[in-house]
C-alpha cells in the first residue's frame, strides 16, 4: 500500500492561498486567511515567506504547474495526431484561463510576483516547453521561434481578452469573433 506523505506546512499555505485567490481574488489573500485555511497559526506564514508577494510568487508557480497539467491532459485527450495535439494544448490553455481568470492574470501580469524566483521560473518554463513540443512538428529549423511565438501570442491574447467566454460577442465591439481553432489553422496554413 502506498502511503501519501502529508503536505508540508509551506505546501498547505500555498494551496490555501491558491484556493483563496480562486474564490475571492487578490482581496481575499491575507496572511490570516491563508493561515486559517491551511489550519496553522496566524504567525506561520512568516516562517516560510518573508512577505505576501513571496507567497503570491509561490502560488503563481503552483498555478503554472496546474496550468501545465491542464494543457497536457488536453493534449493527451486529443490523440497522437500532431495538429490535434497542438489544438488540444491551446484548448487546455484557454480552458484554464477561462476557469481560473484571476489566477491566470496573476501568473502573467501581477507586478509583485518575483519572476526571477527559481520555482516560478521552472514552472513557467515548463508550460512554454509544452507549447514548444507541440509546435515542433510544424517548424522548420529557420522558423521555430517565429511559429512558437505566433501560436503563443495568439492563444495568450485570446485568453487575456476573454474571447473564449460564451458572452464574448456581447462584451466586445468586434462582431463575429472567430473560434480560436480557426485562427490557429490560419497560423498553420501551408504546414503539414
Amino acid at each position: 500500500m502506498n502511503v501519501i506523505p502529508p503536505l508540508s506546512t509551506r505546501d498547505r499555505l500555498i494551496d490555501a492561498g491558491l484556493e483563496l485567490l480562486l474564490e475571492g481574488g487578490t482581496e481575499a489573500l491575507t496572511w490570516r486567511k491563508t493561515a486559517a485555511r491551511a489550519g496553522v497559526s496566524h504567525a506561520a506564514p512568516a516562517h516560510y515567506f518573508s512577505a505576501l508577494p513571496d507567497l503570491l510568487t509561490a502560488i503563481a508557480a503552483r498555478a503554472f504547474d496546474r496550468f501545465s497539467a491542464e494543457m497536457i491532459l488536453a493534449r493527451d485527450r486529443a490523440g497522437p495526431n500532431p495538429r490535434a495535439r497542438l489544438h488540444g494544448i491551446c484548448q487546455g490553455y484557454l480552458a484554464f484561463a477561462a476557469t481560473h481568470a484571476g489566477v491566470f492574470h496573476i501568473m502573467f501580469t501581477e507586478s509583485t510576483v518575483n519572476r526571477t524566483d527559481e520555482d516560478f521560473g521552472r514552472a513557467s518554463t515548463q508550460s512554454y516547453l509544452i507549447l514548444r513540443d507541440c509546435c515542433a512538428p510544424f517548424c522548420t529549423p529557420d522558423d521555430r521561434e517565429e511559429l512558437e511565438f505566433a501560436v503563443w501570442s495568439s492563444v495568450h491574447g485570446y485568453a487575456m481578452l476573454g474571447l473564449q467566454s460564451p458572452d464574448a460577442q456581447k462584451r466586445r465591439a468586434i462582431s463575429n469573433i472567430p473560434p480560436f481553432a480557426t485562427l490557429l489553422e490560419k497560423i498553420l496554413a501551408g504546414r503539414t
